[in-house]
């Protein structure tokens, strides 16, 4: 199920429904990027990702292994910079769930 939840939240974000995606979320939601930044709550996830993703991100998702309360996705993503250029990055996000959403994030993101 939990799968499912991150598949659905992947594929709101890509098509720049960031609503949606926010919908996925727990209110007290917290992303760890490891070495770069943590973002605790729902509102400031809204902020990073309007500030962002300015177009939707392009990824492809290579493995999303599900484990009890755990996703973990492994992929690429590609993200339109503040200098109007394509930047690609290697990912592995693991995703905590809580009663639905998606409670926690840790990501490892490095720039090809």
């Amino acid at each position: 199920m939990n799968k499912l939840i991150l598949e659905n939240a992947n594929k709101a974000i890509s098509n720049g429904e960031h609503e949606i995606f926010l919908s996925y979320l727990s209110d007290n939601t917290q992303w760890n990027f490891l070495g770069d930044r943590i973002i605790s709550g729902k509102e400031q996830v809204s902020r990073y990702i309007n500030d962002t993703y300015r177009k939707p991100p392009i990824f492809s998702v290579e493995n999303l292994v599900s484990e009890g309360e755990y996703v973990t996705a492994v992929g690429n993503i590609k993200i339109f910079d503040n200098s109007d250029q394509w930047i690609e990055y290697d990912y592995c996000d693991i995703w905590r769930f809580e009663n639905g959403k998606m409670a926690e994030l840790k990501a490892f993101v490095i720039k090809k």
